[in-house]
């Protein structure tokens, strides 16, 4: 019964001629309302969409990001602190293969080494 009903509707569709007043507006607008704030009037040219929200959320942080993911190096083992300090200021140290710090240029070779324990260990 229910796919009867689809089908007459598809067809109905189908059949109905394209004129100027079945277009498509130019904009589309979305907002969220909160509280008794009206929604604001559509133009001629434009759909006015609105989501309506308690007012007691207005001001609020929105949920995904009161709680973030805690990236403070309290929550971090020491291992990695180290491991990301290395890192970090691994271009102002000798042998660093940069042009910053005293003898950036000397480091290249152990940079492609660094790379390539890296790789392998990671096993690419």
């Amino acid at each position: 019964m229910i796919v009867r009903w689809l089908a007459v509707a598809a067809l109905a569709i189908a059949a109905a001629p394209a004129t100027a007043e079945t277009a498509l507006p130019e904009r589309t607008i979305n907002l969220v309302v909160y509280g008794a704030d009206p929604c604001p009037k559509s133009k001629d040219d434009e759909i006015v969409v609105c989501a309506r929200r308690p007012e007691a959320e207005r001001y609020r942080i929105p949920k995904p990001f009161r709680n973030p993911r805690r990236t403070d190096t309290a929550s971090m083992a020491w291992g990695q602190q180290w491991s990301q300090m290395e890192d970090s200021t691994r271009f102002t140290r000798p042998d660093s293969c940069s042009v910053v710090g005293t003898g950036g240029q000397t480091g290249c070779m152990q940079s492609s080494l660094r790379q390539w324990w890296l790789e392998r260990r990671a096993g690419y």
